[in-house]
């Protein structure tokens, strides 16, 4: 007989904690009859379980709404990411700017190359 309800208890906690466990990870609020609904659970056995009880309290909580970043992260965030376009920008102009200034220096030693290697005859 004892071993029957050990195993009924230990059945219906199991039922309730699988039952919080999938209500607080599918984001949605944790209450009695929530979690006696979900669980197949009496909401008076939940009264009565200390742990489930506390357990169910403590999701019950509001929390803190989570914000991306404080609003000072996020301007210096972006400040740096103007920053990065910013240099990005000056990078290719001066690469261009070093393309040209190549391409003109390889033309003037051509011509100077042909003018003192030509053929006098």
């Amino acid at each position: 007989m004892l071993v029957a309800a050990r195993r009924r208890h230990d059945d219906t906690r199991r039922r309730a904690t699988d039952a919080l466990r999938r209500l607080d990870a599918a984001g949605e609020p944790v209450s009695f009859a929530a979690v006696a609904r979900a669980g197949g659970v009496s909401r008076a056995w939940l009264y009565r379980d200390d742990a489930v009880r506390s357990e169910i309290d403590r999701l019950r909580r509001p929390r803190p709404p989570v914000r991306a970043r404080p609003v000072a992260e996020q301007a210096a965030a972006d400040s740096l990411r103007q920053q990065l376009e910013t240099a990005r920008t000056l990078i290719a102009e001066l690469r261009a700017e070093n393309q040209q200034l190549r391409e003109a220096v390889a033309r003037k030693l051509g011509k100077h190359r042909a003018s003192t290697t030509r053929d006098p005859a």
